[in-house]
C-alpha cells in the first residue's frame, strides 16, 4: 500500500542511523521505528514532515494518493490539542488514517472533561477541580490531601515532577501556579492514589481486544517519593537508570482483578468513543479498587515503549503489530469515498 505518515517536521527521521548520537537519535525514535517497519512490510512510504501549515499535507495526498495516512502527530503549531482539527481535516478529505478519530481524541485530550464523563457512568477516578489561568486559586473543601497537580490537556507528563503531590494548602497554591505559568495551560488537580501503576493497551474499532496488563515500578525510588510517571521518568534515561524504572507485564494480579481491568479499559475506550488503539492508565490500591487516571488515545509507538512491547508480550512482533494498526485506520474508514483532487 502507500502509506502517508505524518509527523512534526523536526521529527522527520534519517534512512540511516550510522554515526548519529543515541541521545539524538532518541528524539525521533518513534518516527524511525514505525517508518522503517511499514518499509519492511513492503509498503510505499512517503513520511511527511507538518509545520505550521496544512496546504503541504492536502498536496501530498493529491500527488501522493495514499491508501492510508499513518498518524505520528503529538503537537501542531505547538499545541497538543491541536491535533485532533489535523485527523478532521482528514475526516473532510475522505481520507483514511490510523488511531483515533477526531471526537474521541478531543475529549481524552480534555482530562476533566473525561473525568465528567467517566464519573456519569460509575467508573472509579480520583475526585478532582479544574483551575482555569487568569482565576484566583481556591481548593475546594471537598478536595483532601494529598493531592497531584498537573496540566489539564497537557500529556506525557509535561509538568509532571515529585513537586506536582501537594499536601496542605500553600503548596497546592504553588503547584497550581507554576502549571499556569510554566506549562500555560488549565491546571486540574486531584486526588492522589497509593497504589500500583497499571497500563492497558486496548486495539479496535467495535471489536475490542486488550493486551496483556502492563506495570510500572522502580526499584531505587528514593524513600518517601512517589512511584509516579514523572517527566523524567519518562524521557531521561539516566534518571530511568537512577531509580531502577522497569516496565513489564503485572505480576501477581488475582484473576477476578485482572478480568475487572481489562473491562473497565474496553468499557472507557467505548464511553469515549475511541477507536484503532489506546492506552488506559490506571491505579490499584492495596485494598483491590481501581482507578482509571487518564486515557491516552495517541501513546507512543516505538519499539520500545509500553503499548508494542504488551503486544510482543501477547505474542504479536513489532513490525505484525504495526501492520494491525494500519488496518485498523482503513477498517474504521471503510466504505467512505475518498476525495476528487
Amino acid at each position: 500500500m502507500r502509506v502517508l505518515a505524518i509527523m512534526h517536521e523536526y521529527f522527520v527521521p534519517p534512512d540511516d542511523l550510522s554515526g548519529i548520537d543515541e541521545k539524538e537519535v532518541q528524539k525521533f525514535r518513534t518516527e524511525y521505528d514505525v517508518v522503517t517497519a511499514l518499509e519492511h512490510l513492503g509498503h510505499e512510504v512517503l513520511a511527511l514532515g507538518l509545520g505550521d501549515d496544512l496546504p503541504p499535507l492536502r498536496k501530498k495526498i493529491q500527488d501522493f494518493q495514499p491508501h492510508v495516512v499513518f498518524n505520528l502527530l503529538e503537537e501542531f503549531r505547538g499545541q497538543g490539542h491541536y491535533v485532533p482539527f489535523i485527523l478532521g481535516y482528514l475526516e473532510l478529505m475522505r481520507q483514511p488514517f490510523t488511531g483515533c478519530n477526531p471526537r474521541g481524541l478531543l475529549l481524552a485530550d480534555d482530562k476533566a472533561l473525561t473525568k465528567q464523563i467517566l464519573r456519569h457512568h460509575r467508573v472509579r477516578t480520583p475526585d478532582f477541580a479544574v483551575f482555569p489561568r487568569g482565576r484566583a486559586v481556591r481548593k475546594p473543601q471537598r478536595l483532601r490531601f494529598p493531592l497531584i497537580v498537573k496540566s489539564a490537556t497537557e500529556h506525557g507528563s509535561v509538568g509532571i515532577s515529585q513537586a506536582s503531590i501537594v499536601y496542605d494548602d500553600a503548596k497546592f497554591v504553588e503547584r497550581v501556579q507554576f502549571v499556569h505559568d510554566k506549562v500555560q495551560t488549565a491546571a486540574i488537580a486531584e486526588e492522589f492514589i497509593e497504589g500500583r501503576e497499571l497500563y492497558v493497551g486496548v486495539l479496535g474499532n467495535h471489536r475490542l481486544n486488550t493486551l496483556p496488563i502492563w506495570e510500572l515500578t522502580f526499584a531505587k525510588m528514593a524513600d518517601g517519593a512517589a512511584r509516579i510517571a514523572t517527566y523524567k521518568v519518562k524521557w531521561d534515561a539516566k534518571y530511568q537508570d537512577a531509580v531502577g524504572l522497569n516496565s513489564g507485564p503485572a505480576k501477581n494480579l488475582p484473576d477476578d482483578v485482572t478480568v475487572q481491568i481489562k473491562r473497565i479499559a474496553k468499557r472507557v475506550f467505548r464511553l469515549l468513543g475511541l477507536s484503532g488503539y489506546a492506552r488506559l492508565d490506571l491505579r490499584l490500591t492495596d485494598d483491590g479498587r481501581v482507578y482509571l487516571l487518564e486515557a491516552n488515545p495517541n501513546p507512543d509507538l516505538a519499539h520500545d515503549e509500553d503499548l508494542a512491547q504488551s503486544a510482543v508480550h501477547a505474542g504479536i512482533e513489532y513490525e505484525p503489530f504495526v501492520e494491525k494498526l494500519l488496518t485498523l485506520g482503513q477498517g474504521y474508514h471503510a466504505g467512505r469515498r475518498k476525495a476528487e483532487p
